[in-house]
This record gives structure tokens, C-alpha cells and sequence, in this order.
């Protein structure tokens, strides 16, 4: 019999009930194909798990975390069309959630067991293809955070070129919006405390950078700039705090899109009737599909900006939780 390492954590107790444990290597059954794992990366979505900050979102007594890896499939059971031997792959955020608006509530790194771990049994039709384009690394930071900016950029309110987008902090979600959105032929401001983190966002394209620590009025700086109500979509991974500020600078026929929690509970506790506020719950795989096949059709390189070992996970919990780090935290699997 092989054996895998394959994390765990105590859902709600903390980053240090996370173990690393030997466990069998799974096989697949019909339907189903062995994927072994080579990268994952981490979401906020993991904290949350780890601190119990929504009650219900993770498997209890412990779950496997994580929710956003690739890798090789490496086996397939009885009646698999989906995928081969060799194939590269990711499993998608929500494994059960292949097309509709309807979202599925089983998924990875939470409800259900995740992919910190080097081997897992996945339903074929829960994979999606990696292109050759993207390595595993690059393709472990789509389920989540890029298909979270894709669905806020495109799910409701399309994207039109010359639009204003509005990105929040440089995490995964506000960098593969800012990456997507001008792809799409957007304007981008972000927001950030750091002037060191703004000058990457610059260098990736963001049009207007505003250092909201040394300008606590970001919002009228961002007004004096563009004018009055100038933005089409915001992408609010920071929550309620910042609601009236945001609302105050969308235009008509603008979008909240309210994703985060960054700084307080989601915006989405604070709708108004004169906001189009639009609870973005990431997307299915068909949206995964669309949104990968853009990223490579524009030659869009995901930012990862530093990776742990798995035996390492608790410390790049701790440096996601710490919010030093631009991009994605990622986690060698091999």
C-alpha cells in the first residue's frame, strides 16, 4: 500500500490544530479519477475555516483544507470520459456545480474535504482542464480567487472597455481582477496601504493607485480624479465598513460586487435600494472553462507571490493571515 502526506485542520479551533499525517493513497471508483497534486494556493476563505469566523462553512470535527490545486491525473475508474491518464488538471471550487446560476454549498476546504494533500479522488466531471500555457502553480489559482473576479467582472454586469473597476487590497481576488479587467479593456484604480505593493499593481497595469493609509479620504481623492460617480463595478473584498463609500462612487447601472470580509461581515448586510449589490458565491465549472480560456487567449500570468512546503502550511496560513504578501500564497505539494 502507498502512502500520501495530506493535511488537516480543526475547524474553528485555529492555524495551529493544522497536522501533516501519512494517509493511504486513495483509488477511484466509477465516475471517478486519482489526480496526484503538485500546487495548491491559499483564499481568506481558508482563515475563516481555520477561525470559525462563519459558522457551518467547515466540516466538522476537521476538514482537509485547502479548496484550489492542479496537478496529473493518474487513474480514472469505470465509465470516465471526462479526463485521461496524463491529463493536466484542476479540480473546480465547487465540485457538484457544472453550469447554472444556481451555486452548489458542497465545496472544497470546507464542507468538504479539500486538496492539501498530494493524491485525491475526484468525480471526473469535477475537473477541469489545464491548458499547456499555464503551469500547475499558475492553474492552482483559478478555482477560487480568479474565478471569484471573473464572475464579479462578468456574471451580471459584462465588462465593458473603458469602464472604471475599482479593486480593493492586492490579494488574489483584487490582482485577477485587475489582470482580467484589463484584459477585457477596462480602467483599473486599486486601494492599497502600501506604496510597495501599489507600484506592483502599477506595473501590472492598474491606472490609478491610492494609498488609502496615507489618504484616509480615498474615496474623494478617487472622485477628484475621475469625477463624480465614475465607477462601473467594485470589487469589495473588504465587506460592510467600506459599503457607503463604495456606493457613494458607482455609477447607474453599476455594480457592488460584494466578496469579501476582509474588515468586517459582507457588504451584502448593508444592501440599499440604490445599489445594484450582486453577492458574488465564485462559480461553476463552465465559467471556469470561459474564464481560463480567456486567460490564455491574452497571455495572462497569475501572480503567486511566495510558495510554502506542505509541511510548511501553518506558516503561510500565517503569512496569509498576516496580509504580507501580493497576490496568492501558494503550497508545494510534491
Amino acid at each position: 500500500m502507498s502512502y500520501m502526506k495530506q493535511a488537516t485542520i480543526l475547524t474553528g479551533h485555529g492555524i495551529d490544530t493544522i497536522a501533516i499525517g501519512k494517509v493511504p493513497v486513495p483509488q477511484p471508483g466509477p465516475g471517478e479519477a486519482l489526480v496526484q497534486l503538485t500546487a495548491a494556493t491559499l483564499n481568506y476563505r481558508d482563515i475563516i475555516v481555520a477561525l470559525g469566523l462563519i459558522p457551518g462553512l467547515g466540516k466538522e470535527p476537521d476538514v482537509v483544507p485547502l479548496s484550489c490545486a492542479a496537478g496529473e491525473v493518474v487513474a480514472v475508474g469505470p465509465g470516465v470520459v471526462r479526463v485521461a491518464k496524463g491529463a493536466r488538471v484542476t479540480p473546480i471550487f465547487a465540485p457538484f456545480w457544472l453550469t447554472g446560476s444556481k451555486p452548489d454549498p458542497r465545496m472544497l476546504g470546507g464542507p468538504i474535504d479539500g486538496v492539501a494533500r498530494q493524491f485525491v479522488v475526484c468525480d471526473a466531471e469535477s475537473l477541469a482542464l489545464l491548458p499547456d500555457e499555464l503551469s500547475d502553480l499558475e492553474g492552482a489559482t483559478l478555482p477560487c480567487a480568479a474565478l471569484t473576479a471573473w464572475s464579479a467582472l462578468t456574471a451580471l454586469r459584462p465588462t465593458g472597455a473603458q469602464d472604471w473597476i475599482l479593486a480593493h487590497g492586492t490579494g488574489g481576488v483584487a490582482i485577477a481582477a485587475l489582470q482580467l479587467a484589463k484584459a477585457m479593456g477596462a480602467k483599473v484604480a486599486v486601494t492599497s496601504s502600501s506604496d510597495a505593493k501599489l507600484a506592483r499593481a502599477r506595473s501590472l497595469g492598474a491606472d490609478l493607485c491610492i494609498n488609502y493609509r496615507t489618504t484616509p479620504d480615498w474615496a474623494g481623492e478617487l472622485r477628484k480624479a475621475l469625477g463624480d460617480r465614475p465607477i462601473a463595478n467594485v470589487i469589495d473584498t473588504v465587506g460592510a465598513s467600506q459599503f457607503d463609500d463604495n456606493a457613494a462612487l458607482i455609477k447607474e447601472g453599476g455594480q457592488l460586487s460584494g466578496i469579501g470580509m476582509l474588515g468586517s461581515e459582507f457588504s451584502w448586510t448593508r444592501g440599499s435600494p440604490d445599489v445594484k449589490l450582486a453577492p458574488i458565491s465564485v462559480g461553476n465549472r463552465e465559467q471556469h472553462e470561459a474564464m481560463t480560456a480567456f486567460i490564455v487567449r491574452h497571455s495572462i500570468r497569475p501572480v503567486v507571490d511566495v510558495v510554502y512546503d506542505l509541511d510548511r502550511l501553518a506558516d503561510a496560513y500565517r503569512h496569509l493571515a498576516s496580509g504580507r504578501f501580493f497576490g496568492k500564497i501558494g503550497v508545494n505539494l510534491r
